[in-house]
This record gives C-alpha cells, sequence and structure tokens, in this order.
C-alpha cells in the first residue's frame, strides 16, 4: 500500500477537480438557501441555479429551461425512457421502443421494464464486432408504433463511439423522438445537440471531474415528457425535489472546465492512450483490442487478455498500486460476462479477461510506462498457472 496511486479508471469516476470545490463551498454554508424561498438567500441560490443552468445550455446549444438538473446519469437516463414513452402512449402515438444490445444497464434495464411492468414492445439492435450501431439496423426496427430511440454516444466498457448524426437523420425523419445516454462522453466529446441531432440527452457529473449525486438530462422543446418523480414543481414541473445547489454548480463549473480544456486534454490523452494499447499489443502474447480501433474515446483502452481471468489481473495491478476495472464499474464482481462483450460476440471464454485502462487527466507518461512495465509479468504469472492455457 506504500506504492504510489496510479489511477487508471477514469470510466469509472472521476476526482472532483480542486477548482470545481472552490466554486460549490460557499453553497454549503453563507449561501446555503433553498432557491424557491422569496428571501435574499432563497434568490442568491435561484441565480446560481440559473447561472448554472445557462452555462449548462450553453455548452449544449440549447435553450435553458431544456435543461432538467437530477441526481445522476441513472436518473436522467429513467427520466428520459419513462417520460417520454409513458407519453407518448397517452398520446396514443404508440407502444414500441427501440435501443442497442450495449447500452448501460440504466437504458436496458429501464427499457426492459417498460417492456415486462408497463406492455410496452421492446425491440433491441444488434452491433458490429467494435461495438458499431448500424444506422441501417436503427432504420430496420423502427415502427409505425415507435415512440422512442435511445444509443448512446460512447460506450462505457469498450470505448465505442457511436455515428448519433447518422441514427438522428433517420429518426427525425420520422418524427421519433432520439436520446442518447452521454455520461461518458461528457468531459470528451462534443455535445451540440442540434450537430448530434439528439432530442434528450444525459450527463453525470462525476465522469468530468465534478461530485458523484447530480446530473443533467438535456430535453428538446416540444418533446413529450412525464415527470417521474412528483411533488412540488420544480424544474418547470418535470423533476420534483428541492435544488441541489452546491452541485449544480459543480456541474456547471466541471462541465465548462472540461469543455474548454477538451481540445488540448483530448490530443494528450489520444497519444497516451495509443502508446499504452501498442505497448500491450508489442508486449503481451495473445491479447485483443475490444471496441474500435480508432473511433473510441480518447482516454480509454480495453483488452481480451486470452488465458486469464480479469480478477487476477486486477489484483495483481492493485499490488503494484494500479487501479483499473474489468469494465463497467456498476457490474465488477458479477458472476457472467459482460452483455457489452457478449453482443459484440466474444465468447465467455475470453470475455473472463477483458481488461479496462481509462487514462485521465492525471495521467502521466510515466504512469503508462509504469502499467507496461508490470502488466506482462503479471499475466505471465497467472497463464503459468492456468492450465487450460498451458
Amino acid at each position: 500500500m506504500s506504492k504510489p496511486i496510479i489511477y487508471m479508471d477514469h470510466s469509472a469516476t472521476t476526482p472532483v477537480d480542486p477548482r470545481v470545490v472552490e466554486a460549490m463551498l460557499p453553497y454549503f454554508t453563507e449561501r446555503f438557501g433553498n432557491a424557491s424561498s422569496l428571501h435574499r438567500l432563497g434568490r442568491e441560490a435561484s441565480q446560481a441555479m440559473d447561472d448554472a443552468r445557462q452555462t449548462v445550455a450553453e455548452i449544449l446549444s440549447c435553450h435553458p429551461h431544456e435543461i432538467i438538473f437530477t441526481s445522476c446519469g441513472t436518473e436522467s437516463d429513467n427520466l428520459a425512457l419513462r417520460g417520454v414513452a409513458l407519453a407518448q402512449r397517452a398520446r396514443g402515438r404508440g407502444n414500441h421502443i427501440v435501443t442497442t444490445a450495449i447500452e448501460h444497464h440504466a437504458v436496458l434495464h429501464t427499457a426492459e421494464d417498460l417492456r415486462d411492468r408497463y406492455g410496452f414492445d421492446l425491440t433491441i439492435v444488434p452491433v458490429d464486432r467494435d461495438g458499431l450501431v448500424n444506422p441501417q439496423a436503427v432504420a430496420e426496427a423502427l415502427r409505425d408504433d415507435t415512440v422512442l430511440v435511445s444509443v448512446m454516444y460512447a460506450n462505457n466498457e469498450v470505448g465505442t463511439i457511436q455515428p448519433l448524426a447518422e441514427i438522428a437523420a433517420i429518426t427525425r425523419e420520422r418524427g421519433i423522438p432520439f436520446h442518447t445516454d452521454a455520461v461518458q462522453a461528457g468531459g470528451y466529446l462534443p455535445l451540440n445537440v442540434d450537430d448530434l441531432g439528439v432530442d434528450l440527452l444525459s450527463l453525470s457529473a462525476h465522469k468530468f471531474y465534478g461530485p458523484k449525486g447530480v446530473g443533467v438530462l438535456y430535453v428538446r422543446s416540444g418533446t413529450p415528457l412525464w415527470p417521474i418523480q412528483t411533488g412540488g414543481g420544480h424544474e418547470r414541473k418535470r423533476r420534483a425535489g428541492t435544488e441541489n445547489i452546491p452541485y449544480i454548480v459543480a456541474l456547471a463549473t466541471a462541465l465548462r472546465l472540461a469543455q474548454e480544456e477538451r481540445e488540448a486534454e483530448t490530443a494528450r490523452l489520444t497519444a497516451l492512450r495509443d502508446r499504452l494499447i501498442a505497448g500491450i499489443e508489442a508486449r503481451i502474447p495473445d491479447v485483443q483490442l475490444t471496441g474500435h480501433r480508432t473511433q473510441r474515446l480518447p482516454g480509454h483502452a480495453s483488452f481480451i487478455v486470452r488465458g486469464v481471468e480479469a480478477e487476477g489481473m486486477l489484483m495483481g495491478l492493485d499490488l503494484e498500486g494500479i487501479c483499473a476495472s474489468s469494465g463497467s464499474a456498476c457490474t465488477s464482481g458479477a458472476q457472467e460476462p459482460s452483455h457489452v462483450l457478449t453482443a459484440m460476440g466474444i465468447p465467455r471464454r475470453d470475455a473472463v479477461g477483458h481488461l479496462r485502462l481509462t487514462l485521465g487527466r492525471g495521467t502521466r507518461p510515466e504512469d503508462v510506462d509504469r502499467v507496461l512495465d508490470v502488466l506482462p509479468g503479471i499475466v505471465e504469472r497467472l497463464r503459468a498457472y492456468a492450465p487450460s492455457w498451458a
């Protein structure tokens, strides 16, 4: 435990930027008012929330009233799917939802719940071996009664970036609301909702150096949406609950900083990512990069390492002070192989050896070199104890 920590699990969560902490701290103490109160402290809180909403709207190139603050990306996904599907059905628009086989469980399980408990029809579109969704496959899945399509922007487990604009052109022509889970993309990819063509977009602050416990759902004006949380009239009656002003301020600050620094950081991370991928492929035999080789998140490297199980690699890396993952942080420790890898056609015997290394602001070239120094030996030792590999 005396070894310095090398953190390579930024797709799971990121450390809070000190600049973000500084921005949010006053709203815990001297500016603690409820944004619904009419007195000075309440007005200060309300103004801070309005400023944060304006900041997020400018980054997404939308109107401030199209921004809903939530507790996390999962809630944003739930509100998008349930809110639109139920509102659409109530208006007689239909009963059919389309999503993909590689979505985060916040989307996939919600869609399945709408099918199993609410009677919606559900079509799950497959992906290719790189985890890419074919826009034509989405087009072929659409029906006259389709009320919503949801396709993630970038995959959390393998890093593949989806062709959202191409899919959006198809859904727009049919007049079908289009949602994207952009949680992994928030700090690394463009977020102009008109360029992407989406009607709903989910974000979570802790993926771009903000705190855990606050998210955003963008909803294009005119998109039908039922609230799934009722009570007061907060967020234009779309999401009841006293607004979490410190965290809302933090989210807006973190998103602004991430987008301001995105171009330079993307170039830096892409170079480090490619160096890491090339090094692992050169030094460890029988590994397979998962996800698209180039159409992937800038700091995302993920592999199938045959002949070993992920748990052994992660324990070995942890003993060396290196934090990594085997895929989604929400499914770590699960006995079944990742649904994402299964959808990509990777057999179970290989999927158990999935390793995800995700880089971020604190990652330095020497950190990459350290991983390249220790990982081959860890894999070699684990393979020596695997009779099937021998």
